[in-house]
């Protein structure tokens, strides 16, 4: 979810995305992010950096951090571990803040793939896919994701590297844990983390990452670092923040963990027939998947029979004869580009579950690495 662009437009990009993120952060979906609702504990400022919560908000949650506490000591936590990250740890009343104000704002596609598939963007993809190529290749052969993939990821995430999050993500977790709105999956994110820490995979300066807890050039979470990230060289360290065989071997291990082919691509955009475009609504899944962009997908059908229903390609010819599953999206309803996508679409919307990313990503891969 970053940049090629600027740091500044990047970032600012970044917290739209992040409101929409899944995946390695947290499964919500939609082109557009409406602010949420409910009440927003108020602190008082002591600085621009740190926030010192008010008395009410303070007792409660020291009685949070408490009972926290004691279910991280009867999870098998080591109790130095537990009080040498929760020191000092208070709300943060700017995450909160941030939380509840995501843009209000709609992206259209157009706009959003303007800010991140620039000739920058695509040209450095470029000279990185080279610069890795034995590197992507060998991660490639053991997991089967194809290396510009990997690259686009990286590059949209983190802008191939460069930015590097600097927010500390323990007092992240911890304030959103304790807030109202999502704290079951932000407790298990702070559970996680400190399972990082009590292992020895990162030290606490090193957990830096995203206003949400997203972490090291993939940006993952807690729970999907723990889950998903590769250890590539055998140096024992599972290094997603520095290392970039760890980086492009975890992003690589999460989506062939989600269902990745190697042998097909993600998807094209294609024309609809009048007919099909009217009534696509009407062809959504009917089962829950615990991602709401891929629920706003259709049923999937084969090549040949949405050739039959009058899809073609963007120049009006045939689609292609081979006979795979695909899906119909048109993820702006009113007058919006149409795209056929193939099981791997699936697999980066559960890295981020939101179409106008996955579109991004097929997009920037088949640029830098002519798909």
């Amino acid at each position: 979810m970053r940049r090629a662009i600027g740091i500044l437009p990047f970032v600012m990009l970044a917290v739209f995305i992040m409101a929409a993120c899944a995946g390695p952060r947290s499964e919500v979906s939609g082109a557009s992010v409406s602010p949420s609702t409910g009440p927003v504990p108020r602190v008082r400022a002591t600085s621009p950096a740190t926030m010192s919560p008010a008395p009410s908000v303070d007792a409660a949650f020291a009685k949070w951090l408490k009972d926290f506490k004691a279910d991280a000591a009867r999870q098998g936590i080591r109790q130095a571990t537990i009080d040498r990250a929760l020191k000092d740890v208070h709300p943060v009343q700017k995450i909160l803040e941030r939380d509840r104000n995501q843009p209000e704002f709609t992206l259209t596609l157009d706009i959003y793939r303007s800010r991140v598939i620039t000739p920058t963007n695509i040209a450095v993809g470029r000279r990185k896919l080279a610069q890795y190529e034995p590197l992507l290749q060998s991660v490639a052969a053991k997991y089967g994701v194809q290396p510009r993939f990997i690259v686009a990821i990286w590059g949209i995430e983190t802008r191939y590297g460069a930015v590097k999050p600097t927010s500390p993500i323990i007092p992240a977790l911890a304030t959103l844990a304790f807030d109202t709105r999502r704290p079951d999956y932000f407790r298990n994110e702070l559970m996680q983390a400190l399972r990082m820490l009590d292992a020895g995979y990162a030290t606490q300066p090193e957990l830096n990452g995203s206003w949400a807890g997203a972490m090291g050039q993939p940006q993952f979470m807690p729970s999907s670092y723990m889950d998903f990230a590769q250890d590539w060289d055998g140096d024992g360290r599972r290094d997603i923040w520095e290392n970039p065989g760890d980086v492009f071997a975890s992003i690589a291990n999460y989506l062939a963990s989600k269902g990745w082919s190697g042998n097909e691509t993600w998807g094209r955009p294609v024309l609809l027939a009048p007919e099909l475009r009217e009534g696509l609504v009407n062809l959504q899944r009917q089962k829950k998947s615990g991602c709401k962009a891929i629920d706003l997908l259709t049923e999937p059908r084969s090549l040949p029979e949405w050739q039959a229903m009058g899809v073609r390609r963007l120049d009006g010819s045939p689609l292609p004869t081979r006979d795979i599953q695909a899906s119909l999206v048109m993820p702006e309803l009113t007058n919006g580009q149409a795209f056929l996508v193939y099981r791997n679409y699936e697999s980066i919307l559960r890295y981020n579950c939101a179409h106008f990313y996955a579109l991004t990503v097929g997009a920037l891969s088949d640029m830098i690495g002519g798909g």
